[in-house]
């Protein structure tokens, strides 16, 4: 498909730079089969879904992945994107032009990497030197990964080491959050237990390839970033019983949802599943694993706005933008939801 036909435009002060707060206060737009629209908000959720219905959420830990540093005179920036060993990453950086295989570049705090090789995705490859571990050196030198669209307007702060991981955030090594399941509070979860919606988690380390621009003209012609995922057996055996009988999962975030269509056979049944993924999710594919998704209003031209066109038109989904537009929801990470139920 053209990817010009999943553009729209968005007012820049549409662009939320803080979450909602409470986090369950966010605004939540409700999208069924039918295509009818209900403007709503997230505490409503127990009332909007079925007893026996399951929440599937991502308990992947945002690591402060952005990290400043010099090599000689020339700043350059780093954005961790894929662990590739103990004390190696790829990452995309700034001012790549300056550094070449082999050089050093100082961080914050003495922490010091050097250079790797290029690789096919337009990023490099960088060794992080020393003997303590890597996770203790980015929480000395690193900032938490906002993204472009929210730190090019405003600069990372203390608040954002709490406000930029969900409730869930369990094992670390995304770089970039589960932004749909920032919405959620304890006292949602026990709402929601108490009306019989119960919850699973499954792992998926979003990478910083999640905010990459599609640059083909055509949807055949781009090569999506790889993200590693973890569904255990006893959790794959959990979630096929809640479809066996009769009641809907409800993916929590576009991440939880690849991750779940990446371990779903053609006959629906989602089996264990640890490995990277590719999925590319756009409008002709047919769903095997979920029955509805909870996600938050993403960019235009975006793998994610194509994702949710797949899922429920692309038609509807550009009318449901247009609607989010006019009555000011707030968009992206810290922005507002959308429970789309197909």
């Amino acid at each position: 498909m053209r990817v010009d036909l999943f553009d729209f435009e968005l007012p820049p002060e549409r662009i939320a730079l803080r979450p909602a707060s409470p986090r369950d206060a966010a605004r939540m737009l409700v999208v069924d089969a039918g295509g009818s629209m209900h403007d709503r908000i997230v505490r409503d959720l127990p009332s909007l879904l079925r007893a026996g219905d399951c929440l599937v959420f991502n308990d992947t830990r945002v690591i402060p992945a952005q990290l400043e540093g010099r090599r000689g005179d020339a700043r350059i920036g780093v954005t961790l994107h894929k662990r590739l060993g103990p004390r190696d990453w790829q990452v995309f950086m700034r001012n790549t032009r300056r550094v070449r295989e082999g050089d050093v570049i100082d961080f914050a705090a003495g922490v010091q990497a050097q250079a790797g090789p290029r690789d096919e995705d337009g990023g490099m490859a960088i060794r992080f030197l020393g003997d303590e571990p890597v996770e203790i050196l980015l929480e000395r030198a690193g900032q938490m990964p906002l993204p472009p669209y929210i730190a090019s307007k405003r600069a990372t702060d203390a608040k954002d080491r709490d406000d930029y991981q969900t409730m869930f955030a369990r094992d670390p090594g995304a770089v970039a959050a589960p932004t749909a399941a920032l919405h959620f509070t304890p006292e949602l979860i026990a709402a929601l237990h108490a009306a019989g919606i119960g919850h699973e988690t499954l792992t998926l380390h979003v990478g910083a390839g999640t905010f990459l621009p599609v640059k083909a003209d055509n949807t055949d012609d781009h090569r999506m970033h790889a993200e590693w995922g973890r569904i255990d057996a006893a959790t794959a055996e959990r979630l096929n019983a809640v479809r066996a009988r009769g009641s809907r999962l409800i993916a929590v975030g576009t991440t939880s949802l690849r991750l779940l269509e990446s371990a779903a056979g053609e006959d629906g049944l989602i089996r264990p599943f640890e490995d990277e993924t590719r999925i590319f999710i756009t409008p002709g594919y047919r769903f095997r694993a979920v029955d509805g998704l909870m996600t938050n209003f993403h960019l235009p031209r975006s793998t994610l706005f194509m994702l949710v066109s797949a899922l429920m038109g692309l038609e509807r989904m550009q009318a449901v933008y247009g609607h989010a537009i006019e009555n000011g929801y707030r968009f992206y990470s810290y922005g507002d939801s959308s429970l789309l139920l197909p």
